[in-house]
């Protein structure tokens, strides 16, 4: 078995694997270590966002994804907001989405994390170059300027030593490669115990059927000071999971979780308990993304609490970011500034989402019971009115905040080639398709009834949407720097105006890294700047 490697991964969740399976689709070899035999079988990490699917469908995956669901096909992902408990007659929930707008190349998605981990663990193993260290944990991460050599070691006591060019620790928010990298945190402690309960019951299934079929029910309490008390529905019939604040001191024995569930559902039902655990509602983002040869990416860089998607699917674009540019990296044709621009780029989406989520809670906790809210008044119609715009607000968080999934803008960075354009508005519950330098390229429907998106190709893509204007001078200094590029003609008015330049240059992450209506002055000046050369 090799012991020497282009990339070592540390940490075989879904962030890990998919690292694994983006370098490995680009013929990148690389080994993935995961200490777990068997995956925790606890539903997390359940929405996958429109941008997450972008990816897996990349990776090969989404298809498969959605054929392993455990919810049926057709069953809404929105969310039921109810005031104070889910027996209240104040809730909203937002409609069913009939028609995907057009910016969505994917929708959303949601099942539990094992089953995701299940296909990418499949996917992985479809890839020659990609070999897989299950039951494995690392203990000890070392580099100097010609690699990295990670210390492993079995659960029967075996010991080995990998060798790599590069090392990415892919593994959770107690990081071993993080902590032997020697990388400090930021954290913001919301000093606030969480109870995470997973249960059973039909009586809870009988008891939300006053509601239209969806994923999620959250209780919104005033006194909660911002926090949820929240069911998610792990299948159709009886499977549920339950999260809400607790006291400090609390243990799996000595607290009544049936009754605080109860009093989150406003009614009496019987259930039986699968699974009890805590988390505490903290934030951490890291001080650094990388030092040296070494890596860190998804929970290992940034943890966030539960809500919003921010955990999973923003690792799943850390790791879309970085992948390329290690497989640059290894393959030659990537600068000095290319893998820097991986935390120049990433870490300012962290410390956003972490100002959306702490937002989102505030905002919840100053919501007061309007004093005529049962009146059969004016006053009263009016307070209704008010507390069902706030209900509103929180009800379409879950799964329908493109702002923050689609809406990502890598501002500043040392890869991407502003053209003067303004920086799209970051409207957090909005997106507004547009292909500023930075922005990820907006998906667009062609004549021929497919994306833009399978158009593209697997590194850099020149989209022509004027075959008159000349391109032959980027396709030579593509040539001259080794640079790997496709040249596709898009003749779509739509897309044009969409992409609003007739030459685009997109990145193999999907993001835009130059436009112009002509060719640049000096086309080897830009794309040695892309690839993060000096």
């Amino acid at each position: 078995m090799n012991t020497r490697f282009q990339v070592a991964i540390i940490g075989g969740g879904p962030v890990g694997m998919a690292l694994a399976i983006e370098l490995g689709q680009r013929g990148i070899s690389c080994v993935n270590v995961e200490r777990r035999t068997e995956p925790h079988r606890i539903p997390k990490g359940q929405g996958l966002t429109q941008r997450a699917m972008e990816h897996f469908y990349r990776w090969g995956v989404a298809d498969k994804l959605r054929s392993v669901r455990i919810l049926p096909q057709g069953f809404s992902l929105r969310g039921v907001t109810a005031y104070l408990n889910l027996n209240s007659q104040y809730w909203y929930s937002p409609p069913f989405r009939e028609v995907v707008n057009t910016y969505y190349f994917q929708d959303t998605e949601r099942l539990p994390q094992y089953l995701t981990e299940s296909v990418l663990r499949t996917r992985m193993a479809e890839l020659s170059s990609v070999q897989s260290r299950v039951g494995w944990t690392a203990e000890t991460v070392e580099q100097d300027d010609a690699g990295v050599r990670v210390g492993i070691a079995s659960q029967q006591g075996e010991r080995e030593i990998i060798e790599a060019e590069y090392a990415v620790g892919c593994d959770g928010s107690h990081s071993t490669v993080r902590a032997q990298a020697g990388i400090e945190r930021d954290r913001q402690d919301f000093d606030q115990l969480m109870v995470l309960a997973v249960i059973r019951s039909r009586e809870l299934h009988e008891g939300l059927k006053r509601f239209p079929p969806r994923s999620t029910y959250r209780a919104m309490d005033p006194e909660l000071k911002g926090y949820w008390r929240f069911f998610g529905r792990v299948d159709a019939e009886e499977g549920f999971f339950f999260h809400a604040p607790v006291p400090k001191d609390t243990t799996r024995d000595n607290y009544d979780f049936h009754g605080l569930m109860q009093r989150a559902a406003g009614f009496k039902f019987a259930c039986e308990f699968d699974y009890v655990g805590f988390w505490d509602m903290a934030v951490a983002i890291a001080k650094q993304y990388q030092v040296g040869r070494v890596f860190i990416a998804g929970d290992a860089a940034h943890s966030h609490p539960p809500y919003g998607g921010y955990g999973l699917n923003n690792g799943l674009d850390d790791v879309s970011n970085l992948g390329w540019k290690l497989a640059a990296a290894c393959k030659g044709w990537g600068g000095p500034r290319l893998l820097p621009s991986y935390e120049a780029e990433r870490k300012p989406i962290a410390h956003r989402n972490t100002s959306f989520a702490r937002a989102m809670a505030d905002s919840i906790g100053k919501v007061e019971l309007p004093a005529a809210l049962d009146e059969e008044s004016a006053a009263g119609e009016a307070a209704r009115t008010v507390l069902g715009e706030r209900l509103y607000r929180h009800a379409a968080t879950e799964f329908d905040i493109p702002g923050i999934h689609l809406g990502v803008f890598y501002a500043g960075s040392p890869v991407v080639v502003p053209d003067g354009t303004p920086a799209p508005t970051d409207d957090w519950h909005r997106y507004t398709p547009n292909a500023t330098p930075g922005a990820r390229a907006p998906h667009v429907w062609l004549e021929d009834g497919v994306s833009i998106f399978d158009r593209f190709g697997r590194d850099f893509t020149l989209v022509r949407f004027n075959p008159r204007v000349p391109s032959e001078a980027i396709v030579a200094a593509a040539r001259k720097l080794g640079l790997p590029l496709a040249v596709i003609d898009v003749a779509s008015e739509e897309a044009r105006d969409l992409y609003a330049r007739d030459l685009v240059l997109v990145r193999p992450d999907h993001h835009i890294a130059w436009r112009g209506n002509s060719e640049p002055g000096d086309a080897e000046v830009l794309l040695a700047r892309v690839a993060g050369h000096p």
